[in-house]
């Protein structure tokens, strides 16, 4: 072998830092073969400075550890390693087509994995906001091993099918399909994976089925309390106490909570302010009210309701406390009397009293329908997190049974439309609700696989993206977050499965080591394909459009050039 040439070029890992790399390009005189050096190859991508152990631990940082920009900046350059962060986000995505293409590449090891535990259990879902399009993932149930995922317009089957047919291909067909209840979702896995058991995941089923029972009196209560404007009165009037109860002394509060703790009602009547204090603690009482949930919104959680019947329990506890002299000064009765005031519209509002008692009725109805369920229980701990009691599919089938004849028997409850949708939507999926164990043939013998009753795994992961994107950017909305978002950005939650990195990293020691197998051409081709979308418009022109008078901008020059 002959020198060809020598090239130089700065380089950076974590091992070694940044570095001046010389490679010696050699060649053969008699077949004219070249090479370069197959050891800064195994460093750095050939065309590239950040080596490979660089990009995954920006890729871990930014995904698993959600570090922002400046924070993996600062990190890196206590590793001698140099970059800005700009690149930060760029080195990012990288990480991501580089994992997107390296899972593809052992999709035939993964299918040998799962065909160890009888096949897969396909749990399929999908995240939107606003206009962005839907990002739609899949999970093997049992594994917990994320198959593919992609970014389509809608959720509507036309636009589904393509992909699942991609998955069938690379997987087979799965021993069962669990979703949620979207009619496109459904018809798409019909008509792909025919004679595959569908299962409703039981926290959609609830959400959906309680939404439509209880929607249209959350929806009444919320739009007369705004009317009334009472939450922005009792948070007026609770400033105002608050910044006289600062000013107390410290004994003050200590004295009020013992006559609390002990029932002390001597101290409580001789305490000179202990009124002012009972309505301070009882707005504060009511304004918690929005904490009374545990995070999983309407219709698990009815913080409009348990606020509303709040402030009706401090009009009344407070013309008990006027009663018992605990307004003593001035003051005091004049506070009393302006709270009074205030609640006075909302108490007497007589179709927000009918509507607030509706809606209780419905609230013990669909309690009794979690509990037999057996999932999203108010006295669990688990807020969005539940995944449902570990209970026999038959006892939760005999306790939603009992639940549906009692309904069923309660004639005034079976006048109202809302209760007989319950009925009729339970009976609609009843055979993709309540699933039998399924029967699977493997290399070791038939094993019976249950699959799981939520789709939880999948929202979990959705939840925690978004969190990580919003804690990186301070703000709430992920509409443009979605549109910019690689689409196999859910691959990272494989990064935490010990049982498939070993399959990914196919003998090698780390995903550095892995990723050098990649030719870096196909990286550049695909990252050309995600930073070339749409084209480049100026943030002059997008000013000059965004401007009331873009138009009359147009007319001045038409008019203009006919002159």
């Amino acid at each position: 072998m002959k020198v060809l040439n020598t090239k130089t070029k700065t380089a950076a890992t974590l091992v070694i830092g940044q570095f001046l790399a010389r490679e010696y390009h050699c060649y053969c005189p008699r077949c004219g073969f070249s090479v370069g050096s197959e050891e800064l190859k195994r460093l750095v991508p050939q065309g590239c400075n950040i080596g490979y152990d660089v990009l995954v631990y920006v890729g871990e940082e930014f995904y698993l550890n959600s570090r922002d920009n400046e924070q993996i900046v600062m990190a890196l350059t206590e590793k001698n390693v140099f970059v800005c962060p700009s690149e930060i986000s760029y080195l990012a995505k990288k990480f991501i087509v580089y994992l997107s293409l390296v899972h593809k590449k052992v999709q035939k090891e993964t299918k040998a994995f799962l065909s160890i535990n009888g096949g897969y259990i396909l749990h399929l879902d999908g995240t939107c906001e606003g206009d962005s399009p839907h990002l739609i993932s899949v999970l093997d149930g049992i594994t917990e091993i994320v198959l593919d995922n992609t970014k389509v317009p809608t959720e509507n089957a036309d636009d589904l099918k393509p992909f699942l047919k991609g998955i069938r291909t690379a997987y087979g067909d799965p021993v069962a399909v669990v979703s949620d209840m979207g009619k496109g979702i459904v018809a798409a896995i019909e008509a792909v994976f025919k004679n595959v058991p569908i299962f409703i995941c039981h926290y959609h089923f609830l959400k959906s089925l309680g939404k439509e029972l209880l929607e249209p009196e959350e929806d009444t209560i919320r739009k007369k309390m705004r009317k009334h404007g009472i939450k922005g009165t009792v948070k007026k009037r609770f400033r105002i106490l608050d910044n006289n109860i600062t000013d107390a002394p410290p004994w003050f509060l200590e004295t009020f909570l013992n006559s609390i703790e002990t029932e002390d009602v001597m101290k409580a009547g001789t305490l000179e302010g202990y009124g002012q204090m009972v309505v301070h603690t009882l707005l504060d009482w009511a304004l918690k009210s929005k904490n009374q949930g545990q995070g999983h919104g309407i219709p698990f959680d009815h913080t409009r309701l348990v606020f509303y019947r709040r402030l009706v329990r401090i009009y009344t506890l407070l013309r008990q406390f006027s009663q018992a002299g605990w307004f003593k000064s001035k003051k005091e009765k004049k506070l009393y009397d302006t709270i009074r005031r205030d609640l006075l519209p909302v108490i007497r509002d007589s179709a927000l009293k009918r509507t607030a008692t509706t809606m209780q009725e419905k609230v013990d109805v669909f309690d009794r329908l979690r509990a037999a369920m057996r999932i999203t229980l108010p006295e669990n701990k688990q807020g969005l997190n539940d995944n449902g009691e570990l209970c026999d599919m038959k006892t939760i089938e005999k306790e939603v049974t009992k639940f549906m004849r009692q309904l069923s028997n309660d004639k005034k409850c079976m006048k109202d439309k809302a209760y007989q949708k319950v009925i009729s939507q339970i009976k609609k999926y009843w055979e993709r609700l309540f699933c039998d164990p399924i029967v699977v043939e493997t290399k070791a013998g038939k094993i019976i696989i249950q699959p799981q009753r939520t789709n939880n795994l999948l929202e979990q992961f959705f939840r925690t993206l978004m969190r990580t994107y919003r804690k990186k950017n301070g703000f709430q909305a992920m509409e443009r977050v979605l549109k910019a978002m690689l689409e196999d950005t859910p691959l990272v939650m494989n990064l935490r499965n010990e049982d498939f990195m070993d399959i990914l990293l196919s003998g090698k020691k780390d995903l550095a080591e892995r990723f050098a197998d990649i030719e870096a051409e196909t990286v550049r081709e695909q990252m050309k394909k995600i930073t070339g979308n749409g084209p480049l418009v100026s943030a002059k022109l997008n000013r000059l459009i965004g401007s009331p008078e873009f138009p009359e901008c147009l007319m001045f020059l038409i008019g203009k050039k006919a002159s």
